[in-house]
């Protein structure tokens, strides 16, 4: 198992294994121009607000949907940003069942589009407006991934059934660290962070050859419950003080898990490995026998 798929960035050729996380690495992210602009665009309908009440029926029922239009895209904007930063952060990734962007930056165009019959008059200039908006909103962020990537010769059952897995994984990684951020212990934050990136590196070897899922699975399911579970029960011991011998236990516990998944990592490289070696000895054979008959 473990064996490779994709394209240009397919690590096939490494001659060594190594998954070590890179110190600080976590869940992508946009870029920082990627979320201010976004957050700009929670800003700019506020005048909307302010603008509505005061007038007729009619404009104030277009401008509060124009509002809620222009809100609505910044928000699907935000969150077509995350889904393309984590698309673009894996070799092997399904494109985004929903596309955010381009919704977004229709709904741009509607609601700046019926912001302008309020305030000006005819229906040339409004619907002319409500077009250069969407234009721009789709040259400022582009179209969301429209298509699959490194998927070529991964059955796609078994993909789907890896992506259930890692987002399950994923929700017990975030609340292990919403939990340990009520502790307020900067260096156990940093810790279960780290522990995060080492499970991530696993995620990724799945997603890469989905049938490595059954040898991970209890590794993804299983021990990231305990881990969650186990990062409940300390932060509810350090709210109520300090415990030097629960914080040692559970940094313990912390060694031990990133250890164990490290090593379970590690495993499904080499495996994969062998079954190349062994694929490509068969081959060889193969053509030895057909070059001599």
């Amino acid at each position: 198992m473990a064996k490779r798929f994709g394209g240009d960035y397919s690590p096939q050729g490494r001659t060594q294994h190594s998954v070590a996380p890179a110190p600080g690495a976590g869940p992508a992210k946009p870029t920082m121009g990627d979320r201010f602009r976004a957050w700009l665009l929670f800003v700019a309908p506020m005048p909307l607000v302010f603008k509505a009440f005061g007038r007729d029926p009619l404009a104030l029922a277009m401008t509060l949907i124009a509002f809620a239009a222009l809100i609505l895209a910044a928000w699907l904007t935000r969150e077509g940003l995350r889904a393309e930063a984590e698309y673009d952060a894996r070799q092997v990734a399904r494109r985004p069942a929903l596309p955010r962007k381009i919704i977004a930056s229709a709904l741009s165009g509607i609601g700046v589009m019926l912001a302008a019959f309020t305030g000006m008059g005819g229906v040339f200039g409004p619907i002319a407006l409500g077009l250069l908006a969407t234009g721009c909103h789709f040259i400022a962020f582009g179209p969301d991934p429209l298509s699959d990537k490194g998927m070529e010769g991964i059955d796609r059952f078994q993909a789907d059934r890896v992506a259930r897995a890692v987002e399950d994984a994923e929700e017990h990684l975030e609340a292990m660290r919403d939990a340990i951020l009520r502790a307020r212990d900067r260096m156990l934050e940093t810790r279960v962070e780290r522990f995060a990136v080492t499970a991530r590196n696993m995620f990724r070897t799945v997603e890469e050859d989905p049938r490595d899922l059954t040898a991970a699975r209890k590794y993804m399911g299983v021990y990231l419950k305990g881990a969650r579970d186990a990062t409940v029960q300390y932060v509810s011991i350090a709210t109520r003080g300090a415990n030097a011998e629960a914080r040692a236990k559970f940094e313990a516990l912390l060694d031990d898990l990133e250890t164990g998944f490290t090593s379970r990592t590690q495993k499904l490289l080499e495996d994969g490995q062998d079954n190349l070696d062994v694929e490509i000895e068969v081959l060889r054979e193969r053509l030895a026998r057909d070059a001599n008959v």
